[in-house]
């Protein structure tokens, strides 16, 4: 499920922004609708959101970096995020986490240097019963391994 995403534009960060201005508590569904767009919140879009809510960019930075959901560069043709919370930590999450990485190519918060994945850390996917679990694309991966995973990616073994 790899996913194309617009060139950064102003004046179509500026359309975003208006067109969630209307509702209560407008910053984080206008925040998402540029990631939704872009791939990611860029750095030039937060003076524009701030301008838009009356905040600073200071605030505005800090929403943006407080929810760990927000990218400040597109990601990888696929995401992978893997658990971290405790019933996965107990069914071996962190040795998971340890092995993907080394195997992949990339740590926590990176894209492999071909671009093709992003591995981001969730703290909770509810699949606590079929843990270590991890989402890959979207798609919830119960009792996940490393074989798993890159067969769904289509990777070598």
């Amino acid at each position: 499920m790899s996913q194309t995403y617009e060139p950064w534009s102003a004046a179509r960060a500026r359309e975003i922004i208006a067109s969630h201005l209307h509702q209560e508590g407008a910053a984080l569904p206008m925040l998402h609708a540029l990631q939704d767009t872009f791939g990611c919140v860029p750095r030039q879009a937060l003076p524009l959101v701030a301008e838009a809510l009356n905040i600073s960019r200071a605030e505005a930075h800090g929403i943006v970096t407080f929810y760990h959901d927000f990218r400040d560069a597109p990601p990888g043709r696929h995401v992978l995020r893997l658990c971290r919370a405790e019933a996965c930590q107990s069914m071996g999450a962190d040795a998971l986490a340890e092995a993907a990485q080394k195997k992949l190519g990339a740590r926590f918060g990176e894209t492999t240097s071909d671009g093709n994945l992003t591995i981001e850390p969730v703290y909770c996917l509810g699949l606590c019963a079929c843990a270590p679990s991890a989402m890959l694309d979207g798609e919830p991966l119960g009792r996940a391994s490393v074989e798993k995973i890159k067969k769904l990616l289509g990777v070598d073994a």
